[in-house]
Order: C-alpha cells, then sequence, then structure tokens
C-alpha cells in the first residue's frame, strides 16, 4: 500500500523553502476544487512548450472540469536521475526560474526540491507537493473564510502516458499512487498512440485528463540541444532570456567545441603571462 502524506517524512535540501508566493490562496469559485499542476522532468532546457502545456491546461480545465488553477509548478529531476544531455540542476533551475519570470503565467513557479537532491520517485515528488500545499500552508481559503485543501496533479507530455502503460517500467503501486490519488493533465503530442496507453490505464481513465494540442508544437529539449551542439540558433524556441543564459555560460556546446574553447582560454592565458 501507497504510503500517504502525512506517513511520509521528506529530507529537504539544504537552505530550503518551498515557493508559494505566485500561489493564489483564495479561490475565487467557491463551487469549484482548487488545483495545482506539477510538470516534472530534465528541462533541459525548459522550452517554449513546457510552458505552453500550462496554458492548454488552463483552458482544458475552465472548459471540462470543476477545477480551479490556483498554482502551478516547475520541478527539474535531480542530478542523479543520470539521463543524457542533462545540464547540471543549477543551471537547469536558473533556466526555469529566467522562463516563469519572463512570461506572463502569473501563477508559474519553480520547486528546486527535488532537483537538489537525490533521485526522487514521481509519487513521492506528488507526496511533497501535497504536503507543503496543504499540511504546511493549509491549503486555500473561499472569499468567506472556509478552508480547501488543495488537489495535486501531474501535467506531462503523452509520452510519460506511454512509459506508464508499459510493462515493468512503473511498479503498480506506485501508478496507483499517482493516477488514482492524484490524477494527470496529458498532452498529446505527435507519434504517441495515446488510446492505446490509455487502454492499458483503464482502471484510472476518470482520473486521466488527455488535452489535444489544436496547434501542433514539437518542439523538445533533445531537437534543442541538437540544434545548439550544430550552431544554429534556438531564438523564439526558448524565452529569449534563457537563450541568452545559455550563450552566457557556453552550454550544450558538444565536447570538441569545448576543448577548442578551453585550448583557446589556454592560449590566451599563455600570452598574457609571456607578456608579464
Amino acid at each position: 500500500m501507497a504510503t500517504t502524506n502525512s506517513q511520509q517524512k521528506f529530507t529537504n535540501p539544504s537552505n530550503y523553502s518551498f515557493p508559494h508566493d505566485r500561489l493564489n490562496r483564495v479561490l475565487r469559485d467557491p463551487s469549484k476544487i482548487p488545483l495545482v499542476l506539477v510538470a516534472c522532468g530534465s528541462f533541459s532546457p525548459v522550452t517554449y512548450l513546457h510552458l505552453r502545456m500550462f496554458e492548454m491546461a488552463k483552458d482544458y480545465v475552465r472548459q471540462n472540469t470543476n477545477y480551479e488553477i490556483v498554482g502551478g509548478y516547475l520541478s527539474p529531476v535531480s542530478d542523479m536521475y543520470k539521463k543524457a544531455g542533462l545540464l547540471s540542476a543549477n543551471h537547469r533551475v536558473e533556466m526555469c526560474t529566467i522562463a516563469a519570470d519572463d512570461i506572463s503565467t502569473p501563477w508559474l513557479m519553480v520547486d528546486p526540491w527535488e532537483a537538489f537532491q537525490s533521485y526522487q520517485r514521481t509519487a513521492v515528488v506528488l507526496d511533497h507537493f501535497d504536503h507543503e500545499l496543504n499540511t504546511v500552508l493549509g491549503g486555500v481559503q473561499t472569499e468567506d473564510g472556509e478552508h480547501r485543501n488543495v488537489q495535486v496533479m501531474l501535467l506531462a507530455g503523452s509520452d510519460l502516458i506511454s512509459t506508464m502503460s508499459e510493462p515493468g517500467v512503473w511498479s503498480h503501486e506506485d501508478l496507483d499512487h499517482i493516477l488514482g490519488r492524484y490524477g494527470c493533465f496529458i498532452i498529446e503530442r505527435a507519434g504517441t498512440d495515446v488510446d492505446q496507453a490509455i487502454d492499458s490505464l483503464a482502471r484510472w481513465r476518470h482520473n486521466i485528463h488527455i488535452i489535444s494540442q489544436l496547434i501542433q508544437n514539437d518542439v523538445s529539449s533533445t531537437k534543442v540541444r541538437l540544434f545548439l551542439r550544430r550552431g544554429l540558433s534556438v531564438r523564439y524556441l526558448l524565452p529569449s532570456r534563457v537563450v541568452d543564459y545559455i550563450d552566457e555560460n557556453n552550454l550544450y556546446i558538444d565536447e570538441a567545441a569545448a576543448a577548442e574553447k578551453e585550448k583557446e582560454r589556454e592560449q590566451q592565458q599563455y600570452k598574457k603571462e609571456s607578456c608579464a
């Protein structure tokens, strides 16, 4: 049986505090259920599609559900995830923070809790949000002062739901915890058979919301990294300030280019010492 958040003991990174400055603490419509969306991922780097997911979810929630969004979070994965192309957590959290500040979604925040410690399962990450929002902060209130617990739900692309339907990739306990206790909003992506994946997860179908992309966007972090390694522009695929941050810190250049830059730096240093 999955551990509930009241029983779970969480280990926080040093100097950690849960970000909630953009959380709407007062529910506008008392007939609605307060909702927080959590997007877990590498975000290496964060793209406009990652940010666009929250806006697509907002439209879907407003038109098709009884929820009211009170907050949204980007939760970058730990360095211990060991995924190819995974930049250090410091850079990834900083880029997500820049992106969240650069757009006009007033309820989007970045939580570094997952990033700056050992690898945490998605089920545990959602428990962490539930604990911080409902146990520590005490949920939200209606305009009349009535207390309401916040419903936490996962926001992800359809590639995630495909892995959930593959035998042996996710434990049944974690699937039941994520999809049963919390639920998810899934953004359809080209090339993914969502219907087939959903068939394998029929037990939790009531808690899985599929959101169609009315304008197809197949920008991915993998493609962005490939462009950068080839010296191609990624402007307008990412927020401008994130592009500037990548340029300023020489991120995602391939090893050969990195070695060449280091060689040039050493030569310049040698010349300075020779002239001294």
